[in-house]
């Protein structure tokens, strides 16, 4: 009879053996979820600072393509722009469209340099607009030291949304990780 005893006792698992696996398993692919989540945020907000650096790179590259304009602006020039649109200029040959607008022909009219600056900055600044939520800016342009050549700063901020985790961290809270407005600024030196 004893060996009928120790067969039937060495079966299988106990219901409490597959329960706790159970509770592990669960616990390991929440950890999972969360990490995927993380990545996702992460993605989104590294995507937002690439069009960011190349919308920035871009203005660079028209300011440098119309040298007779941006090598010779009025010293101290200052331009500040806000959700598409020019709040403030130090220079008010930029507050216009510029007629270097393309017609049905070509250009509409002679496009000089500074209405080509001007189409160029609020082409951009729309641009901008489309692509980052509630993007400012300051474009600043002044002679290095007090002699040429001149130096341009663009600086452009915009908001995201951030991943809070230094907090569910500290309190090792097992909450849902939480989601923050952050204004970054991206800065550009360029010498056109």
């Amino acid at each position: 009879m004893t060996t009928l005893r120790k067969r039937g006792h060495c079966g299988g698992f106990s219901l409490i053996e597959v329960m706790v696996a159970l509770i592990i398993i669960s616990i390991g692919l929440l950890g999972i979820a969360k990490i995927q989540a993380l990545a996702y945020a992460s993605t989104g907000t590294a995507s937002m600072r690439s069009l960011a650096a190349l919308e920035t790179a871009s203005l660079a590259s028209a300011m440098r393509a119309n040298r007779n304009y941006w090598s010779q602006t009025p010293v101290a020039l200052t331009v500040t722009f806000k959700t598409g649109a020019i709040t403030a200029t130090t220079d008010g040959t930029l507050n216009g469209g510029g007629s270097c607008q393309l017609g049905a022909g070509g250009f509409a009219g002679a496009c000089t340099a500074g209405a080509l600056a001007a189409y160029d900055l609020q082409s951009w600044i729309a641009a901008v607009n489309n692509l980052l939520p509630n993007s400012t800016g300051t474009l600043t342009c002044s002679e290095v030291g007090g002699l040429p050549p001149i130096g341009c700063t663009i600086q452009l901020s915009w908001s995201e949304r951030t991943i809070a985790l230094q907090g569910a961290i500290a309190t090792g809270a097992a909450a849902p990780v939480n989601a923050a407005v952050s204004l970054p600024t991206y800065t550009l030196y360029v010498e056109p």
